[in-house]
This record gives structure tokens, C-alpha cells and sequence, in this order.
């Protein structure tokens, strides 16, 4: 047998070489090669079988588009309706899904605690690579995990896998981690480009064949991706992202692709020590603590998926010390930070080019509609004049580079949700108005059709 050898492997496009390379020649992806050790492949056994396709081996005939039906897909629900948001209703028979985020955010209690409701009408597979039986069971016990038609089996063999799968005939399989996870018939280290890939295919053909529900747990690298070949997202049914920060309480799920559903609802949760709480009002928890009568401080309202979402932007400009002023943001992106701070000194004639300007939405709230740019604007020009937006004001609009406020949609939803929560004014594009009549009760609505109407605003307010 031939010894070890290393090869690189492009994590987009699985391009091999006998070196590393800072961009593969193939698709042209910058560091994108991951080390993988390969060696002469064995003969087929009993404990090494072929490698799995997701090929059908019979005979296939094409069918007329008319003949065909449209599948109903049958959902189960996992006990957190915000999940169950996220998921499109519930978690879909036969289907895959890929649940990534850094480590110690929460997806292995996430996981855990679904397994009592799914427990009470199918039978679970805790799969897990990473963790004993007595750690399971520990942290089952802190949930308030019954484990009613649950199981457990610590393995990493994929061949063993999938013989204790034939055995308990399971309904829904959670698989804690995929990169714990090796097949024999792989010549590679467990959590490489190859084995992840072989794995992960394993698991998909069976969920198809058999109708079995599968959860698996991504690790995510460095730069915050999950880890490793970029075809494994394109294998499965949808891919979940837990966000937020450890320090923090609240977290955020959020779907990246679903294929049975939208990729823009979000779930909000709050981490305690029994484990993760539903946030039913996230508007009501990113306001609280909202600090009262302090410039540069302004709310917005986004709407993920079908939810509106009330979030707190804060701006701090404060003369700079350097010559190159810095500038720092956190939840908004940065260029479109930088791009408001140009609209902002060409248009009024603001200096910021003298401050550092550092921007924040409370809460980890990661804000990327442009219908936050006029609440950024006016965050960033109290904080330079030092004048107070009132507390009970909200800005929703967008900014061209002309300074103009463009129409937004679904504004009603969010000036709705604005008046619930006890905002008396709200700032909107003057072109909402004028294609249609909108009067919400309890609410003022200030029409502006530029950035030039902004510092008048706030001239009125003092």
C-alpha cells in the first residue's frame, strides 16, 4: 500500500493540487485550498463498502410536465415556534437541514430541547461525536428533557451510523457534529474536504430514500463560514446560521436557504440557564434600556421576512487626535456607513472628515435593508451638532447620493408596529405619501423629500 500523502483541496470547488495556492486556478477563489491527507484507495470490504450516491441506479424515463404532482409536504412541529418560523412552518419529512454557528452559541441545546416535542410523535436519534452519554443525559436533565422516544448513540463511524439507523428506524436523526463524523471508505482524516463531503452525502441519500428527517451541526472557520466543502450548503435542503454573541443573551437563527420555505424570517431566543427562551416581542427587547434625552441615538424600523422589527441605531462623533480619522461600525456595514458620511458632508456640509465616527445597533441586531439610512443620517447628525432626537420619534427612509429620500415598502407594517410600541412621530419618504394616503392613529406622520429636511426637523425640536 502507498504511503500517506497531502494534498490541498479548494473548499469551493474541490480543485486538487500537490501544493498550496492563494487562488485556485480553477474557479479563482482566494484562499480558499484546505490541507487533506489522501492515500491509495483499499479494496472494497464489509467494513469498507463503496462509496454512497444520491444517483438513482434504476431505469429512469422522462415525464410530462402536466403529469406531474405537487408533493404535500408533511411538517412536524419542534416545540419553539420561532424555529418553526425560521423552518417555514415546522421541520419537513425527509428533509436535511444544516444548523452552523461559532462554538458555545447554542446549537447543541437548541438541538436537545426540540427533542422533546418531536419525541411525542416520532422517534429521535441523538447522534453525537463530540459529547458522552453521561454529558447528554446531564444537560437533558437541566433542559427539562423527559427523552421520550429519544436515543442516543456516540459514534463516529459512518458505517456504524447507518446500521444502528436500519436497527432503531428512527424518524428524525440529529447528527452533533458532521465534522466528527468519518466513512472508512474515505482515505482521509475525519473532518477533511473529502470526508465531510462523503459523509454528508451518506446521510442525504438515506434521509431520501427513507423519509428521515436529518439535523446536522456545521462548524463554522475563522472567517465565519461553515467549514468545509462549499458544495456541501448546495447538498442540503436548508442551512440555519445561529447568531449573536456569547456575552449577550439573545440570540438570532436565521435561514441562509430553504427549500421549503423563506430565507428571511428570523427566530430571536434568550439564552438562560434552562436553556434557550422564545423572545415573542424582539422589538420590546432591543429598545429596553434605550438610554433617554442623549444625541445621537435614533430607531428604525426593518422587517425580516414577514416581521417588523423595531432596532436602536446609536452614533458617536468625537474629534480626532490622528490624521486619518477612524471609523467603526457594528450591525451596519461599513461601506454603507462610509457612503452615508459622504452624502452627509457633500449635501450639508457636515465635517466629519475632523471626527471618528463610530456607529452601533444594540442588541447584535445586524441591520443590511436600505431602509435604515435616514435613521444612520440622523444618528450621525445628532451626534456632530450634539442636538436630541426625541425619544418617541422613528426614522424610516432611504438615501441616494443626491441626498434624496426614496420610497421604501410595506411602510404601513412598520409604522404600525411603531405605534404599538408608543412612537408618536415617525419620519417617512414624502414619495409613500404621495402614492398613497396613509393615516395610522396615534402616530404623526412627517413627510421628507431630502436629507436637507433633516436639520430643519431637528431645529423644530428644540
Amino acid at each position: 500500500m502507498k504511503g500517506l500523502k497531502t494534498v490541498y483541496i479548494c473548499t469551493e470547488c474541490e480543485y486538487k493540487t500537490a501544493k498550496w495556492m492563494g487562488k485556485c486556478p480553477n474557479c479563482g477563489a482566494w484562499n480558499s485550498f484546505a490541507e487533506d491527507v489522501e492515500e491509495a484507495a483499499p479494496v472494497a470490504t464489509a467494513a469498507a463498502p463503496k462509496r454512497i450516491s444520491m444517483v438513482p441506479t434504476g431505469d429512469n424515463k422522462a415525464t410530462g410536465f402536466t403529469d406531474l404532482e405537487i408533493p404535500d409536504y408533511m411538517r412536524q412541529n419542534t416545540g419553539l415556534s420561532e424555529l418553526d418560523r425560521v423552518l417555514g412552518g415546522g421541520l419537513v419529512h425527509g428533509s436535511v437541514v444544516l444548523l452552523s454557528g461559532e462554538p458555545g452559541i447554542g446549537k447543541s441545546t437548541l438541538l436537545m430541547q426540540i427533542c422533546d416535542a418531536l419525541g411525542e410523535t416520532r422517534r429521535v436519534l441523538y447522534v453525537s461525536g463530540e459529547e458522552s452519554g453521561g454529558q447528554l443525559k446531564l444537560r437533558a436533565k437541566r433542559l427539562g428533557v423527559r427523552g421520550k422516544n429519544l436515543f442516543i448513540l456516540t459514534e463516529t463511524n459512518m458505517e456504524n451510523i447507518l446500521r444502528e439507523m436500519d436497527r432503531v428506524k428512527p424518524d428524525v436523526v440529529i447528527v452533533d457534529s458532521i465534522q466528527t463524523v468519518y466513512s472508512a471508505a474515505v482515505n482521509s482524516t475525519p473532518g477533511s474536504v473529502s470526508q465531510v463531503r462523503e459523509t454528508a452525502l451518506s446521510f442525504i441519500n438515506k434521509a431520501k430514500n427513507d423519509g428521515i428527517s436529518i439535523l446536522m451541526v456545521g462548524h463554522v472557520n475563522k472567517e465565519g463560514s461553515i467549514a468545509g466543502p462549499k458544495v456541501l450548503e448546495h447538498m442540503v435542503d436548508a442551512v440555519l446560521y445561529f447568531e449573536g454573541e456569547r456575552q449577550q443573551a439573545y440570540r438570532v437563527i436565521r435561514a441562509i436557504k430553504n427549500r421549503y420555505g423563506s430565507t428571511n424570517e428570523i427566530g430571536v431566543f434568550e439564552m438562560t440557564d434552562k436553556g434557550l427562551l422564545e423572545v415573542e416581542n424582539p422589538s420590546e427587547m432591543l429598545l429596553a434600556g434605550r438610554p433617554k434625552n442623549i444625541s445621537g441615538n435614533c430607531a428604525v424600523c426593518t422587517l425580516e421576512g414577514t416581521r417588523p422589527l423595531i432596532a436602536e441605531i446609536q452614533a458617536l462623533v468625537t474629534p480626532t487626535a490622528f490624521p486619518a480619522p477612524r471609523r467603526t461600525t457594528n450591525g451596519i456595514d461599513y461601506n454603507r456607513m462610509c457612503l452615508m458620511i459622504a452624502v452627509l458632508e457633500k449635501r450639508l456640509g457636515l465635517k466629519f472628515y475632523q471626527n471618528d465616527v463610530y456607529l452601533n445597533v444594540i442588541g447584535g441586531l445586524h441591520i443590511d435593508e436600505p431602509a435604515s439610512d435616514l435613521s444612520v443620517a440622523l444618528a450621525l447628525i445628532s451626534s456632530v451638532t450634539d442636538k436630541i432626537i426625541p425619544d418617541d420619534l422613528i426614522a424610516i427612509g432611504e438615501l441616494g447620493l443626491a441626498g434624496e429620500c426614496r420610497a421604501v415598502a410595506n411602510l404601513e407594517q412598520r409604522v404600525k408596529e411603531a405605534a404599538r410600541l408608543g412612537f408618536t412621530k415617525a419620519v417617512i419618504p414624502a414619495r409613500n405619501i404621495e402614492k398613497r394616503k396613509l393615516e395610522i392613529p396615534g402616530i404623526q406622520l412627517i413627510p421628507i423629500k431630502g436629507i436637507y429636511q433633516t436639520l430643519q426637523l431637528l431645529k423644530e425640536q428644540e
